[in-house]
C-alpha cells in the first residue's frame, strides 16, 4: 500500500526545461517512477540531445519544442500533446533563466524577461494545462522555485523578485485548483552538483567553502536527491498537500549560519 502511493505508472508528466541538469534529474526520478515523460525545451537541437540522454537511461521521452512564454503556441502545444501521448497528469515548471546584473546596472529589459520566464512562463503553461486537468477532475502541478524566493542575494534581483513571485504564484494556484482535486505545491533547490557548478566545486575556492560551511549538511546537493521530493508532490501520497514549497536545500533556510569561530 505505502509503495502504491507513489506509483506514477500511468501517469503522463510534462517537464518543461527538462532538457540537463535538475530538470534532467527530475523528470529521470519521475520517469523511473513509472510515468510517461514529456520533455520540453525552445530549441530542437537541445531537445534532441536531451532525448538521446534519456534513452541512453532506459527512459523513453516525448519531446515538444516551445515558447514557455508564448500563449500561442503553449495553448497549441498543449493540445498537441494530449492528443498525441495522452492527458498530463503532472506538470513540472522547471524551464528558466537567471542573469547576474547589479540592479543599477541592469537594463529594464533584461529584468523583464527573466520575470517572463521564469514567472510569467509557469503561469501560462499551467493555466492551459490546469483547464484540461479540471475538466477531469485533478492533477498535480509543481512549480520549481529557489531559496531565492526566500532570500535575496547580490547581482539576481530579477531571479529573486521572478522566484519570490512564483513561490505566491503557486499558493495562489492551490488557492483556486484545489477544489478540482489538483495539488499545486513548488520545490526549492538548494545548492547543487551541476556542470554549472563545477568550476567553483574544487578544494580552496572561496564560494566552495562557504556553502559547504553554510549548509547544515556540509556538501553540495546532488541533483538525484531531488528525485524523492518530485515524486512525492506527483503522487498520491500527496492528494491533501496544497501550497507548500518543498526546500530541498540541506537545511540552509533552517539556520542562520555558524560563527567564523565555530568548525
Amino acid at each position: 500500500m505505502s509503495i502504491n502511493l507513489f506509483d506514477l505508472t500511468g501517469k503522463v508528466a510534462l517537464v518543461t526545461g527538462g532538457v540537463h541538469g535538475l530538470g534532467m534529474a527530475m523528470a529521470k526520478g519521475l520517469g523511473n517512477a513509472g510515468a510517461t515523460l514529456v520533455i520540453n525545451n525552445n530549441t530542437s537541437e537541445t531537445l534532441e540531445k536531451a532525448l538521446e540522454a534519456y534513452k541512453a537511461d532506459d527512459l523513453h521521452a516525448h519531446g515538444y519544442v516551445f515558447d514557455v512564454t508564448d500563449d500561442a503556441a503553449v495553448e497549441e502545444a498543449i493540445t498537441k500533446i494530449e492528443a498525441e501521448v495522452g492527458p498530463i497528469d503532472i506538470l513540472v515548471n522547471n524551464a528558466g533563466i537567471i542573469k547576474r546584473t547589479p540592479i543599477v546596472e541592469m537594463e529594464t529589459k533584461d529584468f523583464e524577461l527573466v520575470v517572463k520566464v521564469d514567472l510569467v512562463g509557469p503561469f501560462i503553461v499551467s493555466k492551459y494545462v490546469a483547464k484540461s486537468m479540471i475538466k477531469r477532475g485533478g492533477g498535480k502541478i509543481i512549480n520549481i522555485c529557489s531559496m531565492m524566493s526566500e532570500l535575496g542575494r547580490d547581482s539576481v534581483s530579477a531571479y529573486a523578485a521572478a522566484k519570490g513571485g512564483l513561490k505566491m504564484l503557486t499558493r495562489s494556484m492551490a488557492t483556486e485548483w484545489a477544489k478540482y482535486n489538483i495539488q499545486t505545491n513548488g520545490i526549492g533547490p538548494g545548492y547543487f552538483a551541476t556542470s554549472q557548478t563545477a568550476p567553483i566545486r574544487v578544494d580552496g575556492h572561496p564560494f566552495n567553502e562557504f556553502i559547504i560551511g553554510r549548509t547544515p549538511a556540509a556538501r553540495w546537493g546532488n541533483p538525484e536527491d531531488l528525485q524523492g521530493a518530485a515524486i512525492f508532490l506527483s503522487s498520491k501520497a500527496s492528494d491533501f498537500v496544497n501550497g507548500h514549497v518543498v526546500y530541498v536545500d540541506g537545511g540552509i533556510l533552517a539556520t542562520i549560519g555558524k560563527p567564523s569561530n565555530e568548525n
